[in-house]
């Protein structure tokens, strides 16, 4: 007789521990160090909230609470000399500009100044200051700043109710978008997973948020409309990852019954492992690039979205499957 060949490590007689990854045997250290992450960013928020010089848990940017942003070009012929932000923000402090009819001359102390470019570009935000006002601006700091390209010049000013409409809007555009998934995945699937699906997305949101509160404690970033567009896009982001591995969860259910739902659960993200990893990748590398190559206006839009992909990929493979066996069982 001839003796059957002993079975592969991958046949299906191998044990499902050597064939698969088993997510659910770290699960612990994926709970703990979500946990820790949200912690950090809720004492980031908070600390922003308690910092008399943010008073929310974000620093608001022009967007949000109106005013005038000023953007200056420097004509420089080699190279720009030296500019102190401190030498300038003590300029803008000490100046008198003319007060409109009813009302007091703005106060400048408290003025956001930003070098850009090596010194050849200045980026002020300010009070809401009328055309007059930013004018005479401009020409008081001339002294400090050198001469400046009129080309180059650019004034925006929001008023603030304009701002808190535009911070309304944004906030109910992602509570909104966040009750459509829920009642997306409920219908699709059920409540646990739909529960499921709305904490990675909080947690995706929270950490987010907690990285930009700490960047503005530390560093004075400002989170402005691009912000909020970023928050609903990685909303959407970790929706869609999440729900690739929703459908394969429920596809091992059918064909893995005999076999409990956690390990159920772990041949689904094995089999989308992959997948999420490759998705994730080709996603940050144009990011990336537009964090490097797209000018001051869209960096701190690129980190936002940089930091909640890779933090939604890191929710739908570590933190939603882990959790499903465990809120199923109750």
């Amino acid at each position: 007789m001839v003796s059957s060949p002993a079975p592969l490590p991958n046949s299906s007689a191998a044990p499902l521990s050597l064939r698969y990854m088993r997510i659910s045997r770290h699960r612990r250290l994926a709970w703990i160090a979500s946990a820790i992450g949200c912690g950090l960013s809720v004492l980031g928020l908070v600390l922003c909230w308690l910092n008399p010089a943010i008073a929310s848990p974000l620093k608001p940017g022009l967007d949000f609470t109106g005013g005038t942003q000023i953007q200056l070009e420097r004509r420089c012929q080699a190279g720009c000399g030296d500019l102190s932000v401190t030498e300038l923000q003590k300029r803008l402090a000490g100046l008198s500009l003319p007060a409109e009819p009813g009302e007091v001359s703005p106060n400048l102390s408290s003025a956001s100044v930003q070098v850009l470019d090596g010194g050849r570009s200045l980026l002020l935000r300010l009070p809401a200051l009328s055309a007059d006002q930013s004018t005479g601006l401009i020409d008081g700091i001339a002294p400090v700043t050198g001469e400046l390209k009129t080309s180059g010049t650019s004034i925006n000013t929001i008023g603030p109710t304009l701002g808190s409409r535009l911070l309304r809007g944004s906030v109910i555009s992602l509570l909104v978008s966040f009750a459509a998934i829920a009642v997306y995945i409920s219908f699709m699937y059920n409540g646990v997973f739909a529960f499921l699906a709305l904490l990675c997305l909080a947690h995706d949101v929270l950490i987010t948020c907690g990285v930009f509160a700490w960047l503005g404690l530390l560093q004075g970033v400002e989170v402005d409309s691009l912000f909020a567009v970023s928050l609903i896009t990685v909303a959407g982001y970790s929706v869609t990852d999440t729900v690739v591995i929703y459908d394969r969860i429920r596809e091992q259910r059918k064909l893995l019954a005999d076999l409990p739902l956690i390990d159920q659960v772990d041949v689904a993200v094995d089999a989308t492992l992959t997948r999420s990893l490759y998705t994730s990748l080709t996603t940050l590398l144009p990011l990336f690039g537009l964090l490097l190559f797209g000018g001051s206006s869209l960096f701190w839009f690129a980190v936002a979205l940089i930091v909640g992909i890779a933090v939604g990929s890191w929710s739908s493979i570590g933190l939603a499957p882990t959790l499903l066996p465990v809120l199923s069982r109750r």
